[in-house]
């Protein structure tokens, strides 16, 4: 009652507004952009796993409703809905096929949130896909042809934009950039193929190199800077670096030289006009960047090019997936 009551108080105006949900593991949050793409209003609820699909969609609604109200617009002045999830997804459908950590299984989301919010235009997307939708319409995408968005978190996910298509295949399986072998019969990974680009490069991978580096050198700085095993991250190996720790010097040496392995393969194949990295390493800034660009420029094959792929950081950081969620309808 809640969602229609809400919807009745709106009068259709001249603004339009987009609205984007980021559900994760943990959180449900959600946005509300400007015609200019800005963030107006926002709102989070746990995700509360584990728990019926149901009622996690009713949760998503209600975000929904909190983020307008916090942003100052009626629902009735939302043009679309967006909603990025973890998992796989059938577009047309509107239906997450799987999504391992939220127990999702061929949950026909879109039309349990049309049914909750009286919206007919809510697309879904795999939320890889929205963050880089989001750097591509609101980032350093922004007016590019060609975009690709690598983040570098648990795991490695990204995106592929051309001519504003995102590339996902006939299938709609497309674009798992992070599934490409760079070392051969190396690492296990949790698709079930060793040696991909997650395996070596994703922050997981990198907390891994960095325990193993620890428990091969007890007098590294690591072990200080971390407060033991348990605590180490993606700072630490960096934060020992920094203070000339030779061991952690090495561990981040060898990491960028995976994420650039990675990152030239992509560029190898697609050329973009721009490429992004995100995920919480890119906090390291310049000391990532920058030895990522130049490695990068030793062997991408178009290096004697004119044109070349600018590497970025991300500029949206977190929000990258809330705006591209919000902005999926103009990839429909």
């Amino acid at each position: 009652m809640l969602y229609a009551t809400h919807q009745l108080l709106g009068e259709r105006g001249l603004a339009v507004y987009y609205v984007g949900i980021d559900l994760g593991g943990t959180n449900i949050v959600a946005g509300v952009l400007d015609e200019d793409y800005r963030m107006i209003g926002r709102a989070a609820i746990k995700t509360a796993m584990p728990r019926p699909a149901k009622e996690i969609i009713a949760d998503m609604a209600r975000a929904i409703v909190q983020a307008t109200e916090n942003a100052g617009v009626f629902l009735d002045n939302v043009d679309s809905i967006g909603i990025g999830t973890p998992g796989s997804v059938d577009r047309e459908t509107g239906t997450v096929m799987y999504a391992g950590n939220l127990n999702f299984s061929n949950v026909r989301i879109v039309d349990e949130m049309r049914a909750i919010l009286h919206k007919e235009r809510i697309f879904l997307e795999n939320d890889a896909n929205a963050a880089a939708a989001g750097e591509y319409y609101a980032g350093h995408g922004r007016g590019k042809r060609s975009f690709m968005q690598i983040t570098l978190g648990t795991g490695i996910g990204g995106g592929v934009i051309s001519d504003g298509r995102m590339l996902i295949g006939f299938n709609g399986a497309g674009g798992e950039l992070g599934h490409t072998v760079i070392v051969e019969n190396g690492e296990q990974c949790t698709c079930g193929r060793k040696g991909c680009f997650e395996a070596y490069a994703s922050a997981t991978a990198l907390i891994r190199q960095t325990k193993a580096a620890m428990m091969s050198d007890p007098a590294s700085k690591m072990w200080e800077i971390a407060g033991g095993l348990d605590r180490v991250d993606g700072r630490t190996p960096f934060d020992a670096a920094g203070s000339g720790d030779p061991t952690a010097r090495e561990v981040v040496k060898q990491y960028l030289r995976y994420v650039a392995c990675g990152i030239t393969n992509m560029i190898n194949i697609f050329q973009p006009e721009v490429l992004c990295i995100g995920g919480g390493i890119c906090n390291q800034g310049d000391n990532l960047l920058l030895p990522i660009k130049q490695m990068v420029s030793l062997e991408n094959f178009a290096r004697n090019c004119n044109r070349q792929t600018d590497i970025k950081i991300s500029s949206l950081g977190n929000d990258a997936g809330i705006i591209g969620a919000a902005l999926l309808c103009k990839l429909a």
